[in-house]
């Protein structure tokens, strides 16, 4: 399952900077408005020591990462959820995306135009979100005049479904994003067929300059303080440093570069990580001399479920799964010693994975 990450904000912000960063595909990288006109996918390699670990251990054919999808979506402008600029082509592909990374500028640059003239990212993040909220709101009232003739003629379902919607109403007239509105579960079931913008998890990133990379500065201040209330994480990296790093295929290079800023990873790698967390994600390992190869799931998934994602065919049939923890893995060195110590666990249908798992399943169709 290729988790699919949207990267948003205001125009000259370093969305497009970071995206081909993260991506082999190259966006134009231009100081004006509306450079990314079409949205760029970028399928991207998630970074897993654990990888390593076992290639060296089994000698595989081939390895196989789990990956993540980048999305550049053009810029924002006040105004989009009426249709400026490219409001309407804005907010049509962000609704396709799991998650949002709000990508905010936390730098000054007298060379780089910003299009509300000056530097400030609580600014900036209200735009997008007043745009996202007015969007989802209209979504909202649609579907509120549908149902109220509904509800008036006695519809148990449908005066539930109001009063869930009403409260949607409420919070996004406040100014507050849908994600905020605390519902059970099932409730959501209310709202699900609008695909609101605001409901989606959301990662902010703070784009500084490379002398704020350590220790932040005042605009990251700032936000961090203004997206308190939301319980989102904030994650610090310089776009245009990231491009760099992006560009050096030998990995002692890359960690001596690094070095000379005090990193000990990529900010890349933090944000790939971040985005993963956000979703609930989890990974678990196949390991086979032909292949070793990472398998994305979510968190709390039952061993069928998780057999799914290789084959229907392995969640339909399944009978049990076979599974090693890494850390037995690495001690003992092979599959084969493993099952000689009693190290492999056979596990039913009620198993929950865990991230790191070994599996190996045992289906019958």
């Amino acid at each position: 399952m290729a988790l699919q990450c949207g990267i948003v904000g205001l125009p000259n912000v370093g969305k497009s900077t970071l995206f081909n960063a993260l991506s082999s595909a190259k966006a134009e990288a231009a100081n004006f408005p509306f450079c990314t006109i079409e949205p760029n996918v970028g399928v991207v390699t998630v970074p897993d020591r654990r990888l390593q670990i076992l290639e060296n251990l089994v000698n595989p054919q081939r390895v196989m990462p789990t990956v993540i999808e980048f999305v550049d979506i053009a810029g924002l402008v006040k105004g989009a959820s009426k249709g400026e600029g490219l409001g309407n082509k804005f907010l049509a592909n962000i609704r396709e995306v799991d998650a949002i990374i709000h990508v905010i500028r936390c730098f000054n640059d007298d060379n780089i135009v910003h299009v509300a003239g000056g530097v400030d990212p609580v600014f900036d993040k209200e735009v997008i979100d007043t745009e996202l909220q007015l969007k989802d709101l209209e979504s909202v009232e649609k579907k509120i005049q549908r149902l109220e003739k509904i509800a008036k003629s006695g519809d148990a379902k449908a005066r539930k479904e109001l009063e869930i919607l009403n409260r949607f109403k409420q919070a996004l007239t406040d100014g507050k994003n849908a994600r905020a509105v605390e519902v059970e579960k099932e409730d959501l079931e209310a709202v699900r067929d609008l695909h609101l913008l605001t409901i989606k998890p959301v990662l902010y990133v703070a784009n500084v300059d490379e002398g704020s990379i350590q220790s932040g500065n005042e605009f990251v201040t700032q936000l961090r303080e203004k997206v308190k209330e939301e319980n989102a994480e904030v994650i610090v990296l310089c776009a245009a440093l990231e491009a760099q790093i992006a560009e050096f295929e030998d990995a002692d290079e890359k960690a001596m570069f690094l070095s000379e800023y005090g990193l000990e990873e990529s900010g890349l790698n933090r944000l790939i990580a971040a985005a993963y967390a956000l979703l609930d994600l989890i990974t678990y390992f196949t390991a086979g001399v032909q292949e070793v190869r990472a398998w994305t799931i979510k968190k709390g998934w039952k061993a069928p479920q998780a057999a799914g994602v290789i084959h229907t065919d392995f969640e339909r049939g399944f009978i049990k799964a076979e599974v090693i923890k890494l850390t037995e893995y690495e001690k003992f060195k092979s599959e084969a010693a493993c099952r000689e110590n009693g190290k492999i666990a056979i596990e039913g249908k009620e198993y929950v994975v865990q991230d790191g798992d070994i599996m190996h399943f045992r289906f019958n169709v």
